[in-house]
C-alpha cells in the first residue's frame, strides 16, 4: 500500500510538473507571438511614415516643378508679387478670408475658360499663391447655412443647371477628362448676380483618354475628397471615374433643395418620399416651392447618389436634359414675376 501511494504521488507530481511546463510553454509562445505582432505593427507604422514622407516630398517636388515651369514658360497668366497680394488681402487678414482649398494643377487650370468655372487670374510662383476672380456672394454653403438672403427655388434650379454644365465641361475636357473629386457646396462660388461657378479644382485628376473611353475609371493609390461627398466605390477600391463626381453631385443637389447637412441625407429624403412627407424636407425658408418639380429633382439626385457607380445616370444624356428643363421652368417663372411686378 505504501509503495502504491508513493507511485501515485510521483505520478501526480509528474503530471503537475508537465502541466506547469505546458503552461510555461504556452505563456512563452503567447509572449513570442505578442512580441512578433508588436514588431509587425511597428514595421507597418514605420512603413506608413516612410510612405507619407515620400508622398509629401514627391508632392512638394511636383509643386515646385509646376511653379517653376509656370514661371519660366507659361504666358497665359499674370504674375503677382507677394507684396501685391499682401496689400490686396491686408497681409492675409482673417477678416478678408473667404475660404481655402487644395493646390491644383496650375498649368491645367490656367487653360480653363468656362462661364461656370472660377477663373484663375494669375499666381505668385515664389510663394505658391493662386489668384482667382472675386466672387462677392461667397459659397453655396454660405448661402444655404446663413440663409441671408434666402435663395429662391428659381435660383436653386438655375444654380443646379450651372453646376451640371460646368461639371460636364470638365468631364469633356480634351484630350483627357478632368474628374473634380471634391464637389461640395463649399466649392461652388456665387458672383454678384448669383451665377454659380465651380472652384477648387485642386484635387482634380486627369484621367487617361484610353481609360476614360473604355471603362471610365482609373485606379488611384490614395483616395481624396471630403467625407459624405466621396463616391463609396472610389473610397473602397481607389477606382476613379467621371461617375465619382456624379455621386457628389447627387448629395449636393439634395442639400440645394433641403439646406440640410449631408450626413444621412439620402436616407432621410428616401424615407420622406416613401411616407408622402417630402414637402417637409424642403428648405422651409422658401415659401413657394413647386413641390412636384422639386420631387422630380430629388429623385434624380437620389439616382446620382446611388452606391453602385453603374446605377448612376449619365451626366450629359440623362441629368443635363432634366436640369435644363428645370432651368427653363425657373427662368420662365422669373420672367412672369418680373412682368407682373412691372
Amino acid at each position: 500500500m505504501e509503495e502504491q501511494r508513493r507511485l501515485e504521488e510521483a505520478r501526480l507530481a509528474e503530471e503537475a510538473a508537465l502541466a506547469v511546463a505546458e503552461k510555461e510553454k504556452a505563456r512563452s509562445k503567447a509572449a513570442l507571438e505578442h512580441a512578433e505582432a508588436a514588431q509587425r505593427i511597428a514595421e507597418l507604422e514605420a512603413q506608413k511614415r516612410r510612405s507619407a514622407e515620400i508622398k509629401a516630398l514627391k508632392e512638394a517636388e511636383e509643386k515646385d516643378k509646376v511653379l517653376d515651369a509656370l514661371a519660366k514658360s507659361d504666358v497665359r497668366y499674370r504674375k503677382y508679387s507677394i507684396e501685391e497680394l499682401e496689400t490686396a488681402t491686408e497681409f492675409f487678414s482673417e477678416s478678408r478670408k473667404i475660404g481655402e482649398g487644395g493646390y491644383g494643377p496650375v498649368e491645367v487650370l490656367s487653360c480653363i475658360r468656362h462661364p461656370n468655372m472660377v477663373l484663375l487670374l494669375g499666381a505668385c510662383p515664389e510663394y505658391g499663391c493662386l489668384v482667382y476672380e472675386y466672387m462677392s456672394n461667397g459659397s453655396l454653403e454660405d448661402c444655404l447655412l446663413r440663409r441671408t438672403p434666402t435663395l429662391s427655388w428659381q435660383h436653386r434650379f438655375r444654380i443646379a443647371a450651372e453646376i451640371g454644365t460646368g461639371l460636364l465641361f470638365l468631364h469633356q475636357t480634351k484630350p483627357e477628362p478632368l474628374v473634380h473629386r471634391d464637389l461640395k457646396p463649399a466649392n461652388i462660388l456665387l458672383d454678384r448676380n448669383f451665377v454659380s461657378k465651380i472652384s477648387d479644382v485642386g484635387l482634380a485628376r486627369l484621367v487617361p483618354p484610353s481609360v476614360a473611353d473604355n471603362v471610365t475609371q482609373y485606379r488611384m493609390t490614395s483616395t481624396a475628397g471630403t467625407f459624405c461627398y466621396i463616391d463609396p466605390e472610389y473610397q473602397q477600391t481607389g477606382m476613379l471615374g467621371i461617375k465619382s463626381d456624379i455621386y457628389s453631385l447627387g448629395i449636393m443637389f439634395l442639400q440645394l433643395i433641403t439646406a440640410k447637412p449631408p450626413m444621412g441625407l439620402t436616407h432621410h429624403v428616401e424615407k420622406a418620399i416613401e411616407r408622402g412627407s417630402f414637402a417637409e424636407m424642403l428648405d422651409q425658408t422658401v415659401p413657394d416651392w413647386p413641390v412636384e418639380e422639386a420631387l422630380s429633382f430629388a429623385k434624380m439626385a437620389l439616382k446620382c447618389a446611388e452606391l453602385r457607380r453603374k446605377d448612376r445616370p449619365d451626366l450629359g444624356k440623362v441629368v443635363m436634359p432634366e436640369l435644363e428643363r428645370l432651368r427653363a421652368l425657373a427662368e420662365e417663372n422669373m420672367s412672369h414675376s418680373m412682368l407682373y411686378s412691372a
